[in-house]
């Protein structure tokens, strides 16, 4: 129960994707009473206090038959109820599975990889296998005192899901150590592409805002401008190209929160294209002829997820003390809504 207190004070995890991870699952008895869901988990997650219970479930990690809940919900009947968090149990197997993955770079220290869109980072609640976790358990297995169980090694930060592009792998501690404080200390260098809805005023724009989960879903995340909840978060972007209804953006982090990028331009007005969690797989630009609704359609088809690519990744080589950057091409499926958007603006 530690990493729970841990979680909830920090809550948030550098670059997290989509998923919760579920820690503990219970199905009550056909002939359960009424009783407490703190009190009906306590009995039965070891170690656990009432108090860390209640701070999960005031937090949004209780869930019962899928739905967060508070303390005092009732467990009826064949409830399931488990217990998520944002980050994976550390003791959660991992296999080696042969799937292939694209290396841009790769020695003796670490490996920078580019992410097609589709592919989960971690194993987590849903997704037990086929993650870009395994393909590296599979690669590395030759690699001497590698484990893809030590957190201590591997993946230094995470992109979601259906965002593609590049993430850095580190082979030894002490690399994940060098380079997980240049992403605390915010010496990384990271640029997106993006493709959001809407024609953006300025060529070049700041957005700041705390970033926490909605108090209202729990799988989202939203801006609190005010301050009292979430953490900090700042994005830099730039316009690349406009189509009229949608603009190419370059997005540069400074933070690394949570769908830091999907939030904040969702928060500015300006949604992701296709994102289907945050209202951008609607038409929420153009006019509302037959024909555009195909063509929106038909764009959805081409690139079926949020139009969001993790394009350069810049750091200090730990070894050598010299800045190394990286860059993805962009996939196929953005290159084509591009070139489709831009010949609809011409």
């Amino acid at each position: 129960m530690e990493e729970w207190q841990e979680d909830i004070e920090q809550n948030g995890v550098e670059d997290t994707g989509d998923e919760l991870y579920e820690h503990y699952r219970f199905v009550a008895d056909k002939g359960q009473t009424l009783l407490r869901v703190d009190k009906f988990l306590v009995d039965r997650v070891p170690s656990a206090s009432r108090n860390r219970i209640q701070q999960a479930a005031e937090a949004g990690y209780v869930l019962a038959n899928g739905e967060p809940v508070k303390a005092a919900y009732r467990v009826k009947p064949e409830d399931v109820i488990t217990v998520v968090m944002d980050t994976p149990r550390h003791e959660l197997e991992i296999l080696p599975e042969d799937i292939p993955i694209a290396i841009v770079y790769e020695d003796d220290s670490l490996l920078v990889v580019d992410k097609p869109p589709g592919i989960v980072v971690h194993p987590g609640h849903g997704n037990y296998s086929g993650t870009l976790v395994n393909a590296l358990a599979w690669h590395l297995k030759e690699t001497p005192n590698y484990n893809a169980k030590d957190p201590r090694l591997g993946l230094v930060h995470r992109i979601d899901k259906d965002t593609s592009g590049l993430l850095v792998v580190a082979k030894d501690i002490d690399t994940k150590t060098h380079l997980g404080l240049q992403f605390y200390n915010k010496t990384t260098q990271r640029k997106y592409w993006a493709l959001v809805w809407g024609n953006i005023k300025e060529d070049e724009g700041r957005i700041e805002g705390n970033i926490g989960r909605d108090q209202r879903d729990k799988m989202l995340m939203t801006v609190y401008p005010d301050g009292d909840y979430g953490k900090t978060a700042v994005t830099h972007y730039k316009v690349l190209e406009r189509f009229g209804y949608v603009t190419l953006i370059e997005c540069r982090l400074e933070t690394g929160r949570t769908h830091q990028i999907r939030v904040h331009l969702k928060h500015i007005g300006h949604t992701l294209f296709n994102d289907f969690r945050y209202g951008g797989h609607e038409i929420l630009k153009g006019n509302t002829t037959a024909r555009y609704r195909q063509f929106i359609h038909n764009c959805f088809e081409i690139c079926p997820r949020q139009a969001l690519h993790a394009k350069t990744l810049g750091f200090i080589y730990p070894k050598t003390g010299e800045p190394v950057f990286f860059e993805s091409p962009l996939p196929e499926d953005m290159e084509l809504l591009i070139e489709k958007w831009r010949k609809y603006a011409l």
